[in-house]
């Protein structure tokens, strides 16, 4: 029977969570680097056992973790703070070796074909890639070097590329999302960028209705099946483009709040998509402090609460933009964490949620893989 992988980043540390198809219980390890903030851990779909995981301390600097096991053992890859293992090298700006002189890795995105080839999100506002398993990085300069980069301002978390999404079907197309400056599009494997922000807004904040850049959008996803499809929770909206982000309409409809950060897409109904409604930009925590997953059947606009399990009172925690996370069994498993430590999963698309386990640090990830 296939089983599913959780690999959880948390405040202080990564936790590995394991289960069979039922998904009813989940064997919990970790933590890994107990006291390290772990901001996204990720598993190559080309190899399952092959895991990245971004690691960063204040004093330490930013660090990539590589398992090839699973998660059972890791090692330090390219990297000049590295306090265990070898230190590699980044090539940056003129592809001379440099430190790693970022404030933190906010994503990290395995190739689908390839275990050697990793592609890292970064504050500031740039992207990397690994081919050859994390050793060494080079920066994809042309997106920082985009003519519109002297107007991209940080959001509240600062000025983070925290989504990546590679083209199912084409590899060398790639899309980034940056807080605060929207969504870019290359179509040459990184080489050159053009903003895809078209039909976004962002009123009392930009001046200029039309501008191309300055949008603070928390989260894109897409199904593989339809690469041109896409979905978007914004700082304010759901948002959704049938033309590989070139344009973009509102899907907001019916959800009680369209502020949020977290979206997915079901793993075999490409029109059904998952959001988790956050109060306000400024009260991040569930309207009326009942927390529910909402879901939409028709690719936006009706949506419909999902409560069966979760917390309908007094509940007043967040889920942050890589929390959560759908697997590709049948029916296909849904999974979220929370700043309150919980991660909440659901075996039939939803309807129904329990705890895979309570008290953990608070959750600033959740990927799923499923194992064979």
């Amino acid at each position: 029977m296939s089983g599913v992988r959780l690999l959880v980043g948390t405040r202080k540390g990564a936790f590995v969570l394991t289960s069979d198809g039922k998904r009813e219980r989940w064997e919990v390890e970790g933590p890994h680097f107990g006291g390290w903030e772990i901001y996204h851990v990720n598993g190559s779909p080309a190899q399952p056992d092959r895991l990245y995981a971004s690691q960063s301390n204040g004093w330490f600097g930013q660090v990539v973790q590589r398992s090839d096991d699973g998660g059972r053992t890791w090692q330090a890859v390219g990297n000049d703070f590295a306090y265990q293992g070898e230190a590699g090298t980044h090539l940056w700006y003129d592809g001379t070796p440099r430190p790693w002189e970022f404030t933190r890795i906010w994503h990290l995105e395995p190739s689908r074909l390839d275990p050697d080839t990793v592609y890292a999100g970064a504050q500031d506002a740039a992207l990397f890639r690994s081919t050859d398993g994390g050793q060494r990085w080079e920066e994809l300069t042309g997106l920082r070097q985009h003519a519109t980069a002297p107007a991209w301002q940080p959001g509240a978390g600062g000025l983070c590329l925290h989504t990546i999404l590679l083209g199912p079907d084409d590899p060398s197309r790639i899309l980034v999302a940056i807080s605060a400056a929207g969504v870019f599009r290359s179509d040459d494997a990184g080489g050159t960028w053009r903003p895809a922000n078209r039909g976004l807004s962002s009123e009392g904040v930009i001046a200029d209705p039309d501008a191309d850049v300055g949008h603070c959008v928390h989260k894109i996803a897409l199904h593989p099946s339809r690469p041109d499809v896409l979905f978007m929770q914004k700082h304010w909206d759901v948002m959704r483009s049938d033309d590989g982000a070139q344009s973009w309409h509102e899907v907001s409809g019916d959800l009680p709040s369209d502020f949020g950060f977290a979206i997915g897409v079901h793993a075999h109904e490409p029109e059904t998509v998952y959001v988790v409604p956050i109060k306000s930009d400024s009260e991040h925590y569930p309207p009326e402090g009942k927390l529910r997953v909402y879901r939409t059947r028709t690719g936006g606009n009706e949506w419909e609460p999902l409560t069966r399990g979760l917390p309908q009172s007094n509940c007043y925690v967040d889920v942050l933009r890589d929390a959560m996370t759908i697997d590709s069994l049948e029916p296909c498993g849904v999974y979220f964490g929370t700043t309150g430590g919980q991660v909440y999963a659901s075996a039939d698309a939803g309807d129904n949620w329990s705890a895979a386990v309570q008290d953990l640090p608070p959750v600033l990830s959740v990927e799923a893989q499923t194992l064979p």
